[in-house]
């Protein structure tokens, strides 16, 4: 196999020139042992911004595909990358690198990337680095199947790309490379079985830090920059606000969200926005249900906790219908706020102190950071108190914070999900289970990353079905007659022109003393 210039680049300007004597596995090796522990070091320091941390990751990836003679090598080498990014990762846990030092070791990656020539080569650390006049004069030029030869935007003879916007930093940023996660190991899995008729899948991601205020800037970058196709996986409601209406005027696919709210769910149905999850207004009705008629609560024993945003009142709307379709009065309902991005539950701890009948339940529409410190400030107060969630909470994120605490502040904490438990042992969790261990080994599974890995799933069913004559329209029909696509779930997925949602399906769990997610039934 030719070893790219960029590969060599890039080797030696971080391996030196010894390390290029060696074999093409050999110079990857070592740019990852130097390159790993730098990213996974900046990786773990909130400050940094993870969409810089990504965009390296990406490019390595792609080296890592050029270099391999075939799926061993290339799994070999994920691995060994993998490796060094874990032990960054853990060296800032360890407190033996300060963030202070991975940013500068960061910025100092990032300009000698920067120090090489323009380049014409998209694939490996050729899209950051360049290759040299020299090189690229000299590079091979492959000859493409006039079939596979395309002038839609995100689409070539080689590959598909796709955008992913959510927060790679900030206080969520866990909730977005999650998704990225998921969609990554989709993906993946695909392009080893080669691809999309021929193409392979690729993910780019933009970091707007769960702020809708970003979010624009985000989606811009992507398609105006990086020139994707579409957008899959975008993490959130209030930057959904923002990022589904550009891409409604670009008439691109906006596919996946990780929202379950009513904006991206009209009737009739945007042509271009698709949805996999079942509705927070669908998750909340479940869980209001589940505590009246199971748990035997009455009315005004519930309250919200909500997010000070288009997210909580999505959720909290959600309660008032359940209510209502109860014949219940929704006026009474109380709820309690806090700031997107933050922590700051304390005025809402004070609202439920100062109750003289304070409620025996409260639905949490909230991410896992505010939701754990919520439940920390009031377990001990109202041990029997009852809390759910809906699954934007992040679950395996909020079993990790509420374990730090203890098994006590765990203990009875119910999350509705969008998916089956990652505990179990059907088709669809194991065949997640083993790409994300192929491709990110180390990874622990995690509702988010599933729900990424199932919704990436159903669109490359479309995209197959489609095949070589991929454009936006054609992708679009083909999507409303998708029907009865059965991942293993338990429940087929399907859309139709009249319904852009795949799945109505939720499932209950709640948390058990060690922090394990056990189901339950809700109905």
């Amino acid at each position: 196999m030719i070893f790219r210039s960029s590969v060599l680049l890039v080797a030696a300007l971080l391996a030196g020139p010894a390390s290029a004597a060696g074999t093409n596995a050999d110079v990857v090796r070592n740019l990852a042992s130097r390159v790993g522990p730098i990213v996974g070091a900046a990786s773990a320091c909130q400050a940094i911004d993870q969409g810089r941390v990504q965009a390296i990751v990406d490019k390595f990836r792609e080296v890592i595909r050029e270099a391999s003679a075939g799926a061993s090598d290339r799994d070999e080498l994920t691995r060994v990358f993998n490796g060094f990014v874990a032990d960054g990762r853990n060296r800032v846990g360890a407190s033996q690198t300060d963030c202070t030092t991975a940013g500068r070791q960061l910025a100092e990656l990032e300009r000698s990337l920067g120090q090489a020539a323009p380049s014409t080569s998209s694939s490996g650390f050729g899209g950051v680095i360049g290759s040299t006049p020299a090189a690229a004069a000299t590079a091979p030029t492959a000859t493409l199947p006039p079939t596979l030869a395309s002038n839609v935007q995100g689409v070539t003879a080689n590959e598909i790309r796709f955008g992913i916007c959510g927060p790679f930093s900030g206080a969520s940023r866990e909730l977005g490379r999650q998704m990225k996660l998921g969609i990554d190991a989709a993906f993946n899995r695909t392009n080893d079985a080669g691809g999309v008729a021929g193409r392979s899948l690729r993910l780019f991601a933009a970091d707007d830090g769960y702020e809708p205020s970003r979010t624009l800037e985000a989606m811009r970058q992507l398609y105006e920059k990086d020139k994707v196709f579409g957008f899959i996986g975008n993490v959130g409601t209030p930057t959904a606000a923002v990022g589904m209406p550009y891409a409604l005027q670009h008439r691109a696919l906006f596919y996946g969200a990780f929202t379950g709210a009513n904006l991206l769910r009209n009737d009739p149905p945007d042509r271009y926005v698709f949805n996999y999850r079942a509705s927070y207004a669908e998750e909340t009705n479940e869980v209001v249900h589940y505590l009246l008629k199971l748990r035997r609560l009455q009315p005004r024993d519930i309250a919200v906790f909500a997010q000070q945003d288009a997210y909580g009142d999505a959720g909290f709307a959600g309660v008032s219908k359940a209510f209502r379709s109860l014949g219940l009065p929704d006026s009474a309902i109380v709820r309690f706020n806090y700031k997107r991005n933050t922590v700051d539950v304390d005025e809402a701890v004070n609202q439920l102190r100062a109750m003289k009948n304070p409620p025996k339940a409260i639905v949490m529409v909230a991410t896992y950071r505010a939701a754990a410190k919520f439940i920390e400030k009031t377990r001990d107060q109202y041990p029997s108190m009852v809390y759910t969630n809906v699954s934007f909470v992040g679950s395996t994120e909020l079993s990790d914070e509420l374990m730090l605490l203890g098994p006590r502040y765990a203990s009875g904490v119910i999350v509705t999900q969008v998916v089956p438990a990652v505990g179990g042992y059907s088709s669809a969790v194991l065949e997640y289970k083993s790409a994300l261990e192929k491709y990110f080994p180390g990874e622990a599974p995690s509702y988010v990353s599933f729900e990424g890995y199932v919704a990436a799933n159903v669109l490359i069913q479309a995209l197959k079905r489609v095949g070589p004559q991929l454009d936006t329209e054609a992708l679009i029909d083909t999507l409303e007659n998708t029907r009865d696509v059965d991942l293993g779930l338990g429940a087929k997925l399907g859309f139709g022109r009249a319904e852009h949602q795949a799945s109505h399906k939720i499932w209950g769990t709640a948390l058990d003393e060690r922090g394990k997610y056990q189901a339950i039934e809700l109905e």
